[in-house]
């Protein structure tokens, strides 16, 4: 498989030369992303997140997060989430390795989350700027499962970056993964607050889009050129380590 080119276009670069090698994954390591994906999996129910948000905790969300407790829960405990395995599963970030279902299945699930929250979020801001009216549950109810399941579509074809069959060129593509997560995760606590702070008229809404779209702007932007963590290219070549 060809070994995607460096990304000349960023500030920073990782040499494999220069990374710590871990030959096992620590307990407390293993523990410290079971929340990650704790989180990934309860929110995956975009209207449900919504409502959550919108009135607070109700015995469904407790009953999906439960679910989701045990099922990561058993999972991690196997191994069976990124970060948790007993030993790193990528060395070298150019081989050619099977790329195993439980992280296709994992970073598919927030790759579809990444993209649907922050499409509808856009679309909500714009629309209530254009007509002075706020959508966005509707919108959330009638367009969520189809953006976030078209990107769980992509995943399952191995079409997006860290789903792939194969995990080499994984220095690159989890730059563009963690790059979303970072703009994504920024974004949407900034607008939450604006909609508590900034009054909800045109003017108002018009505030909250520009901020929204320019904090994913520019944290895209500052993942490109490689200044966020985990967003550095990795130059193939020695022995490096993923999670």
């Amino acid at each position: 498989m060809p070994i995607p080119p460096v990304d000349t276009h960023a500030l920073h670069v990782e040499l494999d030369t220069e990374r710590k090698i871990r030959h096992r994954n620590k307990l407390y390591y293993r523990f410290n992303h079971w929340p990650i994906w704790i989180f990934v999996f309860f929110i995956a129910p975009g209207p449900l997140t919504f409502d959550l948000f919108e009135r607070g905790v109700d015995s469904r969300m407790l009953t999906w997060l439960a679910i989701v407790l045990a099922g990561t829960g058993i999972a991690g405990i196997f191994g069976k989430l990124p970060g948790s395995e007993p030993a790193p599963y990528i060395i070298r970030f150019t081989e050619d390795r099977p790329n195993p279902l439980y992280r296709r299945i994992c970073y598919t699930t927030a790759w579809g989350e990444v993209v649907a929250f922050a499409v509808l979020n856009i679309a909500g801001l714009v629309w209530a700027v254009a007509t002075g009216e706020w959508h966005l549950k509707q919108m959330y109810e009638a367009a969520y499962f189809p953006i976030a399941g078209t990107m769980w579509l992509l995943g399952a074809f191995g079409l997006l970056p860290r789903v792939k069959k194969s995990t080499a060129g994984e220095g690159h593509e989890r730059r563009y993964f963690y790059g979303s997560v970072w703009a994504v995760c920024v974004a949407q606590p900034t607008l939450w607050l604006l909609w508590k702070v900034v009054p909800h008229t045109r003017s108002g809404d018009l505030i909250k889009l520009a901020i929204f779209v320019g904090i994913l702007v520019f944290m895209g932007q500052q993942a490109r050129l490689g200044r966020l963590p985990r967003t550095r290219p990795i130059v193939p070549g020695e022995w490096a380590v993923s999670d």
